[in-house]
Parts: C-alpha cells; sequence; structure tokens
C-alpha cells in the first residue's frame, strides 16, 4: 500500500513538474512554456497576456539577431565606450574606471551596453535608409525646445584630495573625518565654462555632498568633495551636439523597431498550445 502511495505521489509530482514546464506557445518553433510566462509575470508584475506579449517580442527580436548573425564581441564593446569617453572628453581607460566605481555591478553595465550595440547593429541591417540622418538642424531644434536637459551648475564649490596613494583616497571617501599625511587637501571655486569635459562629467554626475569617482591628473590620485552647486548655466549646442544626435536618432531608431516588430508579429507563425 505504501508503495502504490509513493507511486501515485511520483506520477502527480510528475505530471505537475509537466505542467509548469509545459509548452504553452511556440513562436516560429521556438517553444514559450507555462514557467516562462510565470517567471516574466513575476519580475515585471504584469498580467499574463501582457507577459506573453513581451516574450513574443523578445523572441522575435533574438530571432531577428539570429537571422543576420548581428554578435557584440568584446571589441564591439570598447568602441562604442571609446566613443562615449570621447563625447565626455576623457580616453576610454579613464572612463571605464570612473564607470567601475560608479556602477556597483560593472558587468551588468557591459550588458546593457552590449544590448544597446546589438540593437544598433540590427537598425543597421534593417534600415538601408528607412530611418532619416538627423540634420545639423534637427539637432538645433531639440536643443531649443529642451533646454532643460542642458542645464547645470555655473559655480562648484568642492575640495580636491590628491594623493600618489590610490588606497589612501578610498579611505578618506569612505571616512573624510579621516587624516592622512599623503593626501593633500584644497578648496576650490570651479567655474563651468572653465572646465574641461572630464571634470564637468564628474561634477555634473556627482551630487552635493559627495565624492566624485577618483581620476588621475598631474601624476595624482584626485577625488572632489562636492561641497555646493550654484547658480544655473547652459551647456552650449557645441558641447552637446553629439549627444543630441544619439538621442534624436534613438529615437528614430526606436520608433521604426516598434513599427517593424508590430508587423513581424502579425506574420509569425504563432501557435496557441494550452
Amino acid at each position: 500500500m505504501k508503495r502504490l502511495l509513493i507511486s501515485i505521489f511520483l506520477c502527480m509530482g510528475i505530471l505537475n513538474a509537466g505542467l509548469i514546464d509545459g509548452v504553452a506557445l511556440t513562436v516560429n518553433n521556438d517553444a514559450v512554456t507555462l514557467y516562462d510566462i510565470d517567471k516574466k509575470m513575476t519580475q515585471t508584475g504584469a498580467t499574463k497576456k501582457q507577459a506573453v506579449s513581451m516574450i513574443i517580442d523578445e523572441l522575435l527580436y533574438q530571432q531577428e539577431l539570429e537571422k543576420h548573425n548581428i554578435t557584440a564581441s568584446v571589441l564591439d564593446v570598447n568602441a562604442y565606450l571609446e566613443k562615449l569617453a570621447a563625447q565626455n572628453g576623457m580616453d576610454l581607460y579613464t572612463f571605464k574606471s570612473i564607470v567601475k566605481q560608479k556602477y556597483s555591478d560593472y558587468e551588468a553595465f557591459e550588458e546593457e551596453t552590449k544590448k544597446r550595440i546589438l540593437q544598433e547593429k540590427l537598425v543597421q541591417k534593417l534600415v538601408r535608409g528607412n530611418i532619416k540622418v538627423a540634420t545639423t538642424e534637427d539637432l538645433q531644434l531639440y536643443y531649443d525646445n529642451h533646454q532643460g536637459e542642458f542645464k547645470t551648475a555655473s559655480t562648484f564649490h568642492v575640495k580636491e584630495y590628491s594623493s600618489k596613494n590610490r588606497d589612501a583616497l578610498i579611505q578618506i571617501s569612505k571616512n573624510p573625518m579621516l587624516t592622512s599625511n599623503e593626501i593633500k587637501i584644497k578648496d576650490l571655486t570651479l567655474h563651468h565654462n572653465s572646465l574641461n569635459g572630464q571634470i564637468k562629467f564628474l561634477l555634473n554626475n556627482t551630487k552635493t555632498n559627495s565624492f566624485s569617482p577618483i581620476f588621475t591628473a598631474n601624476q595624482h590620485y584626485v577625488t572632489l568633495f562636492v561641497a555646493k552647486k550654484e547658480g544655473e548655466a547652459t551647456q552650449s549646442f557645441q558641447e552637446v551636439q553629439g549627444k543630441i544626435f544619439n538621442i534624436v536618432m534613438g529615437q528614430r531608431e526606436q520608433k521604426f523597431l516598434k513599427e517593424y516588430f508590430e508587423k513581424l508579429k502579425l506574420t509569425a507563425d504563432i501557435k496557441v498550445v494550452r
């Protein structure tokens, strides 16, 4: 009797596992399980219908990447980051070191970068003249209509901490009350118009009463404690032209991809199993 009950429970467990992992639908012969749908609902808080729609979109996107043999290598990531670094007046090494300090999970940042690269490559494959390249007039129009996005403080009151010993700066940033003979401290008032791209990037991305990421200058390691930000300045069109180009083209690409995949979904071979 005991053996019979155990067999029944085992069978029930297998049946339940089969139901949980069972195929709910196929998208161009790629299977979507009930587990996939439940997982997406849990991750996003979406309804079942919304979760299914998201999964179909993701599968179609992945299928298009595979169809066009699109991948993102380490070299692609470095080239993309090099472009971002140049836009902010930095070399790749400095930009990477700052990003690593700013993001607790650098691998997650790299993964997001890979996703952006894959999307850009897919757009390049699919577009072929379907998206109009933004002109200087387009960029100027965006700049004029979105002035608030390019506002920054005009004056920064900071304490500059410099040292030959990087670890000493790490310790002081964790506990500003520490004292060290290895660290030189200077009070500085910095004006937006006289700063290079790297320092502007650091100060604009560092909150008041916080330390900036550590960078190198004059053969020393340096961190800036931002004590106060005053006034308001608008970055010039020339300063942000590259950034605006990426924004405008990104918007156009997103619109194109949305319309493309909506059409693709209509012609996809989607079969509901359960």
